[in-house]
Order: C-alpha cells, then structure tokens, then sequence
C-alpha cells in the first residue's frame, strides 16, 4: 500500500532560531511528504487489519447496545475513522502519552485499553476503565499513558501541551500525541497551543482527524481557509495533509512527525483527512449530509481497502480474515458478558476521588 504524497509545510530554512532552542536538526526543507518505505511483511499487514476490525466490531457492537438501551448517555462512534487511530499509535511507543477527544474509542483501543475494560466503562460499571465515572466521552487508563477523552472541543490540547513539557523539562525522550477535530481547530484552544508548543519545542505530535465536519457544520462553511496544514504550519513547525483512509500512508506519516520530534525539531502537526460513517453521535439524524457523499467515503473503506490489497497479493486469504474475525467477536462477547455481570460502584463511594482523603486539616487563613 503506497502513501499518498501529501502537501508538506516546514518552517523557512532562512529564519534564526529562536534563543535556547535546539538547532541541530530543527530545519527541515519543504518536500513530498513521507519517503517511502520498504514494503510491510504479512505479519505486520495482518495485525494493522485486526486492529481496525476490531475497532469497528467494537462500535457495531456498541450501537445495538445503545438501541436496546444497555448503553445510555451519549456516544460518538469512530466507524469510518479506523486508520487514523491504528495507523498513529502504531508509530508510538508504550512511554508516549497519548490524549483523545470524545470520539475516542478507537483511540483507546488501538492504545491497548482492552475492550472488556472499555465496554464496562460504556456500561458504567465499576469495572470500567474510568471506574464507571466517565462513561464514553472520558475513557482514561494512566498505566498505558492514555489521558482520557474530553466532551469539551479542544479541551485535550492545553492539556497535551503541559504533559509534553512536563517530559521536555525532565528531559525525557518522549512524545505526546493530541488526537482533535477540525472543529477544535476553529478554537483557540488550538492556536494557544500551537503557538506555544511552538515557541518552546514541545515533542507534542498534533493528529487533527478532519472529517470535513464539526458536528453538523462543514468545514467549508467555517472556515474560509480550508487547508489546515498549511495554517498550522504558520506556527513554525512541519505540517503536512495525510490521506487518512490509508493506515499506511497515516503510520508512515506520523513515524516520519515522531522521528523528527524525538530528535529536537520540535512539534508536528499532521492533516489526516478522514470521514465518519455515521452521524456526529447516536443523537444525531444525520440531515446536514447528502447520502451520495457517504457512500463514496465508503468506497474508500479504510478496512476494505487493506483486505482488498491484501487478497490481491496473496497475503490473505478467507479462512484467515474468517479467524480474525472469529476471534474479535469472542473478545466483544466476552467484554460484553463481563460488563452486564460486572458491578456498579457503591452509593456510599460516590464521593471517593471527589474530596481528599488525607487526615490533615487543611490550613485556612
């Protein structure tokens, strides 16, 4: 599977830099995008395919769990945008810390959060990976550095901002990836950030997921300049438009942006531009899209597209997509059994987490 040859952005080869910031490899001239690859082995193709599935057998799975009413409260599901989330955490490492948005199961997923520990959290049992507090917008598992989703717009940004300084002070060789939309970037929650991440080198990776929609609002009705990766890369860092429908093209992408990070260039923002299938949430009738236009996104199947390439070179064949399969359902299923037999937390623990549990009066003036 080749990469797209996306538009690329970087900072001007003339411009000074900035006092105490490193410049040994900070400039980078403008190209073609990512260079190409040697080509994948079965093995490595195999296990990109399985984890998309498995997100999308997730969410399927999540949508009759909402219709017979198991699954309350909101929920924003990620089918369509698989190889975003596969292909990006691919290119990380378990010390990289990762921080989502509320369209997030994917996300959490391909980070490594087991599916029995997230449908209990979709149920809003104690077993939950949030401990049922946080339901589908607030997924969290700090053991794996996954700092959780937040139902506010941009809301994960600052806060991906303060996690990546917090390594570059202590000198820690790390990355941290802020997965938003291209609503968030309407914010100035984003501009904030860039701009900062900017200024001081941050090794923060900026994964905008655009799929041409914030909410029910098309991205060619807010904003006028509708190249996001051409905007960012205003900030001074290297910015470039991934085709995010291609796991492949999206994991080359991001080990190019987190290579560069690692080695002192500062933050990189990647345009991955993708689609979702279904509508902004299960709330949503879906009436600001004409139906032509979802069924050629869904041509472009992320999942069909590698199965597709993977049939035609003999790489896989029917009884093994038939076990892949196999076994992702038995895991749902057994997520599944877990989370109805799974308890709720205690009435008389509600405040556990809310108030301090220390001893020590505090101190009043």
């Amino acid at each position: 599977m080749s990469a797209a040859r996306p538009t690329a952005y970087t900072r001007k080869d003339s411009a000074p830099p900035k006092p105490g910031r490193k410049t040994a490899t900070t400039k980078r001239k403008a190209d073609t995008g990512p260079p190409p690859v040697g080509r994948p082995d079965v093995r490595r193709r195999t296990d990109l395919l399985a984890a998309m599935l498995r997100i999308r057998r997730f969410e399927e799975r999540c949508v009759e769990l909402y219709s017979a009413a198991k699954i309350r409260g909101f929920v924003h599901l990620y089918i369509g945008e698989e190889a975003v989330a596969v292909g990006v955490n691919e290119a990380l490492t378990p010390e990289d810390a990762v921080v989502s948005t509320y369209r997030e199961h994917g996300h959490a997923l391909a980070r490594g959060l087991t599916a029995e520990a997230v449908m209990a959290e979709m149920y809003g049992k104690a077993t939950g990976c949030s401990s049922g507090r946080g339901g589908s917008m607030h997924l969290f598992d700090a053991s794996r550095r996954f700092y959780g989703g937040s139902a506010i717009v941009a809301g994960g940004l600052p806060l991906a901002a303060g996690l990546a300084l917090a390594d570059r002070m202590r000198d820690m060789p790390r990355v941290t990836c802020c997965f938003f939309g291209d609503g968030a970037f309407a914010e100035g929650e984003f501009h904030e950030t860039a701009n900062l991440a900017a200024l001081w080198d941050l090794p923060l990776l900026l994964a905008c997921e655009n799929n041409l929609y914030a909410m029910g609002t098309a991205l060619t009705r807010e904003h006028a300049q509708t190249d996001l990766a051409m905007r960012a890369a205003s900030y001074g860092m290297p910015a470039w438009v991934v085709d995010g429908m291609d796991v492949d093209a999206v994991e080359q992408a991001a080990r190019r942006a987190v290579e560069g990070i690692r080695a002192g260039t500062g933050p990189h923002f990647l345009e991955l531009r993708t689609y979702r299938f279904r509508a902004h949430s299960m709330y949503d009738p879906d009436r600001y899209r004409k139906k032509a236009e979802i069924e050629e996104w869904k041509s472009r199947d992320p999942i069909d597209r590698l199965t597709h390439l993977m049939r035609d070179s003999g790489e896989l064949d029917e009884s093994e997509l038939n076990r892949i399969e196999q076994r992702i359902t038995d895991e749902i299923d057994r997520a599944v059994d877990a989370a109805e037999q799974a308890p709720e937390e205690p009435v008389e623990d509600l405040l556990r987490h809310v108030t301090s549990t220390s001893a020590e009066e505090v101190s009043r003036p």
